[in-house]
């Protein structure tokens, strides 16, 4: 397989076995599939895959961009991952959902 220009990871809020963290409690939908159709439908390099816990709970459902290790949150709705995967389109970071430091 060749290496994807991005790698999306999306918390799914494992810690251990179980569900546990707000990130899959507070998303509207299968994020991962529509991630992945998304990424297809556009033609993107990109990949996506679960994650454990990401320990931003409190700014969940939380997103990660590498290599660009930008950090999505509060990523709700479909509609939300629309707008970060038009700004992956034009290589930046949709800035409203980004979070820092």
């Amino acid at each position: 397989m060749k290496k994807p220009k991005h790698h999306i990871f999306v918390c799914k809020s494992f810690r251990g076995e179980e569900v546990k963290g707000l990130c899959a409690k507070q998303s509207q939908g299968d994020f991962l599939s529509y991630i992945d159709y998304e990424i297809s439908d556009r033609g993107l390099d990109a990949m996506v895959t679960a994650s454990g816990c990401l320990k931003m709970c409190e700014k969940g459902p939380v997103m990660v961009v590498y290599p660009q290790n930008w950090w999505f949150g509060n990523v709700k709705t479909e509609e939300d991952i629309d707008e970060i995967l038009d700004a992956l389109e034009e290589e930046r970071p949709a800035e409203s959902f980004l979070i820092g430091d």
